[in-house]
């Protein structure tokens, strides 16, 4: 399951955020309650309305979306690395998510303090890259002594020694672990140390409701930053996401036209979460349930059965598979099948988005 950490400074609207795109996940969110140290962490599910289609198809009894889980981090400050502010512990949250959700403040509002006392995206960036920056490099200074000792009895620690050689010198620099190119045993190397820096980033501009469509300039700023470091930049509005909480589904979509926009923030978190990090859909369907599972682009058909339960993929044999157009467009799996467009795939087969499959395996 894909998880996203929300982190910013104190009053960027991260936590109004959270609070509003879980909200409006309505009934298939689960919200935990808020502790100061603890994160708050919630489940939603993915939204995507080939499910109701496939269901119909099929006479599904339920459905079964995706689902992610956004987890809120208290608001980091300058001197976390060290400790300030509680800065270790929430840093360690940080570490157990797949990609950070880095929610910015692009909104001027006089009833909202900014901890440094005024709007500068591009400072507060700084601020909080760098506190991941320097926390990485004292690890990875300890690590990279540890890992030389290693080699005496661990040939394989060389390649995390290579890696660190290299990271080092750019976070010294102040530049995220992610910037530096890495070779695959390098990768693997250091993958068991979740440098903070190297997670993948959506920078999330929150602005005013009244900037959602076009952003504003701060939000090119931010743009600015994360199009140099090949990130990715969603506007958001926290306000918006809070009114839309109140609204029924078709009033909701009324008033995102209304504003110029065709999805609310949810939608662009989990559309830009799973493009950073690579995730695609396939489906599975039948009268018992209709159900959508998540993988990561180039798994074979046997490892995306291993989604489903470990006994798929060691026991797989083939796969009934058939594009989520081609079944639509058909009406049924019996129709398309005798189009020829049901196929049986092997264990070569790298699946596709969209792909609506029955797995046949043997126990």
């Amino acid at each position: 399951m894909l998880r996203a950490g929300n982190v910013g400074l104190p009053n960027v609207g991260k936590s109004t955020l959270f609070n509003a795109v879980v909200a409006n996940a309505q009934a298939q969110a689960a919200n935990f309650p808020f502790c100061t140290i603890e994160p708050n962490v919630g489940m939603v599910t993915v939204p995507d309305p080939r499910l109701e289609v496939l269901a119909k198809i099929s006479g599904s009894e339920a459905i079964l979306p995706a689902r992610m889980e956004f987890v809120d981090i208290a608001g980091l400050v300058k001197g976390a690395s060290t400790g300030e502010g509680l800065g270790n512990q929430f840093l360690a949250n940080i570490r157990e998510v797949d990609a950070i959700v880095h929610v910015v403040r692009c909104f001027e509002n006089d009833d909202i303090i900014h901890v440094a006392g005024s709007v500068d995206p591009v400072r507060d960036i700084e601020i909080i890259n760098l506190e991941l920056v320097l926390s990485d490099l004292f690890q990875a200074e300890r690590r990279i002594e540890r890992a030389r000792k290693d080699l005496k009895t661990k040939k394989e620690a060389q390649h995390e020694i290579d890696a660190l050689e290299k990271i080092i010198p750019a976070l010294n620099d102040g530049k995220s672990a992610r910037l530096v190119p890495l070779t695959e045993d390098e990768e693997h190397g250091i993958r068991g140390l979740g440098l903070l820096s190297k997670k993948p980033i959506i920078y999330a501009a929150n602005v005013s409701e009244d900037d959602l469509a076009t952003g504003n300039d701060w939000v090119r700023q931010v743009e600015k930053i994360a199009a140099a470091e090949g990130s990715q930049t969603i506007t958001i509005s926290a306000q918006v996401e809070s009114e839309l909480v109140e609204l029924s589904d078709e009033d909701r979509q009324d008033f995102l036209e209304s504003l110029g926009v065709k999805e609310g923030g949810l939608q662009s978190l989990i559309r830009a979460s799973f493009s950073l990090l690579g995730l695609q859909t396939y489906f599975t369907t039948g009268p018992k349930e209709t159900r959508a599972w998540t993988i990561t682009k180039g798994m074979t058909a046997p490892q995306a059965a291993g989604v489903i339960h470990s006994d798929f993929e060691r026991g797989f044999i083939r796969a009934e598979t058939v594009a989520y157009n081609d079944l639509v467009t058909h009406g049924s799996m019996n129709a398309a099948k005798e189009k020829g467009l049901v196929r049986s795939e092997g264990k070569e087969y790298v699946v596709q988005e969209g792909d609506v499959m029955l797995f046949r395996f043997n126990v």
